[in-house]
């Protein structure tokens, strides 16, 4: 199932101003459970986190800075 492009970017939008500021709060909140490692260590954590996140969104991201394909041509 195919996901039109309007509703692609709606939910890119949605996902980068609710889900990532949780991501970002879950990913401090884990991290600060355990014993404070050395700060390579805990930015090789954080830089792993930022990655993560997006993987099983990539397919919604791919091409939304593009222009409109399913928009008539004029």
């Amino acid at each position: 199932m195919s996901l039109s492009y309007k509703a692609r970017r709606r939910l890119s939008l949605l996902i980068l101003l609710v889900g990532l500021p949780a991501y970002i709060i879950a990913a401090v909140t884990i991290v600060n459970l355990i014993e404070r490692p050395s700060i390579w260590v805990e930015l090789l954590i954080y830089v792993g986190l930022g990655i993560v996140w997006m993987l099983p969104f990539k397919f919604i991201f791919k091409g939304i800075g593009q222009a409109d394909p399913d928009k008539p041509d004029d």
